[in-house]
């Protein structure tokens, strides 16, 4: 019996490890150890009104408060009834676009290339290949600008409020930012450049089960109400309301994120999960490019996430450009948000973040204050399947030896681009 530890993943928003105990060939035990400290967020927004909850929980995390701003808005307005209208939808359409924009830029050219070209870091990577780094910076600044532009900041956006927005962007502004997206899309060819270079990682191969939101639209990560879950070729539908029949959250002795299960089986979220439920997704440039990276849906390799965040990328910048060029041609009114009534009412949202579902829930009482709340985050519904997806890794490396299992399992875990400290999921019982 040996054991592999990887004590400190690298190259992932918060702290984590990875435990494998090996019996000779046979994998004995995996553990996706989290151990990162209690937050208590849901706690934190108990008795708090309806329009301080989307500031305080976009709080969660740097790189998705745009997620966590616009979930909470649409459970608030869940709750409340209330309609937005389709200029708001545009904008907030267009907002999550640059969040998309920037996280994969991140991920895929600073946290996720140096493990296939055997760099221990991003900056050791630009010493040989500045301008695949440059590229990518390039790219995480502009979805920053969108967020900018129409979130009033880069990071946790102020101007997204229940019912609507503070301000309409200028004219000025938009002007701007459509040059910018211009630039974006001769840049988005480099992205598959970079891919289609990158040394083959089909080192984990395991049937998996999918789920995703399922879009009204061809690329929208907001709108949408009904999550499918696809597995063998079988999909079945789980309205927002119902969430809790999909996460089947239980806590886990080893780790501080809750584990979630659909019918008794890990699900994947993200990227991959989003194609793979949205095939509509799948046309013009982004079916080029997914012809050229020779991905193959439904996939069976989890390394292919990255594939897949490669083709949103472009997918991302090619529909932010359309609806800025929708705004410029149309015009943007300066519209008051919508009338708010709070009641007492329950309210549940579901968009996709850049690392898949994400779960805003809220109970609210005739005042308009949180009673109670339920934040799932994508890396907590991901962490069962990435234990799956561990024990197959460690099962099938030709390679025996500790280092060689630790890198393919680094990458595997890179690969789903984990949030581990927004996975951790506790709520202190009254």
């Amino acid at each position: 019996m040996k054991t592999v530890v990887i004590e400190h993943l690298a190259r992932v928003e918060g702290h984590g490890g990875i435990t494998v105990e090996l019996d000779g060939d046979s994998v004995a035990d995996v553990r996706f150890d989290v151990f990162e400290g209690a937050r208590l967020l849901e706690p934190l927004v108990r008795g708090k009104r309806f329009d301080e909850i989307a500031p305080t929980l976009s709080r969660i995390c740097a790189i998705c408060s745009v997620a966590h701003s616009l979930t909470s808005l649409k459970a608030t307005e869940n709750a409340f009834g209330v309609e937005v209208t389709p200029q708001t939808e545009l904008l907030r359409e267009l907002l999550y676009l640059g969040e998309s924009i920037e996280s994969h830029a991140l991920h895929l050219f600073l946290l996720a290339a140096p493990d296939y070209l055997n760099y221990p870091s991003a900056i050791a990577l630009a010493a040989d290949n500045p301008d695949a780094v440059r590229l990518g910076l390039r790219l995480k600044k502009l979805g920053n600008s969108i967020q900018e532009t129409i979130g009033g900041r880069a990071i946790h956006p102020v101007n997204a409020v229940v019912g609507g927005f503070g301000r309409a962007p200028a004219v000025d502004q938009l002007i701007a930012l459509h040059k910018e997206l211009e630039n974006g899309l001769q840049d988005s060819d480099g992205v598959i450049d970079l891919m289609a270079a990158l040394p083959p990682a089909d080192f984990c191969r395991c049937e998996t089960v999918y789920a995703a939101l399922r879009s009204p639209g061809p690329d929208s990560y907001y709108a949408g109400d009904e999550v499918v879950v696809a597995s063998n070729g079988d999909r079945t539908v789980v309205r927002a309301a119902d969430y809790r029949s999909l996460t089947n959250e239980k806590p886990i002795a080893h780790s501080h994120a809750k584990h979630s299960s659909f019918r008794g089986q890990p699900f994947m979220v993200g990227s991959l999960a989003r194609l793979t439920v949205n095939p509509r997704r799948l046309a013009g440039r982004v079916a080029a490019a997914m012809e050229r990276l020779e991905l193959h849906l439904p996939a069976v390799n989890p390394m292919d996430n990255n594939k897949a965040q490669a083709l949103e990328l472009i997918g991302d910048i090619e529909r932010a450009w359309e609806i800025s060029a929708q705004l410029l041609r149309d015009g943007v009114r300066d519209e008051p948000p919508a009338a708010v009534h709070p009641r007492a009412a329950s309210g549940t949202g579901i968009t996709e973040a850049p690392r898949g579902i994400l779960i805003h829930s809220y109970t609210y009482d005739a005042d308009g204050r949180i009673a109670a709340a339920d934040v799932i985050t994508p890396t907590a519904l991901n962490a069962a399947s990435m234990e799956l997806h561990f024990r197959r890794t460690a099962e099938q490396c030709p390679d025996r030896t500790d280092a060689a299992i630790a890198k393919r399992l680094e990458m595997v875990a890179r690969a789903y681009d984990p949030c581990i400290s927004c996975s951790v999921h506790l709520v202190r019982k009254r």
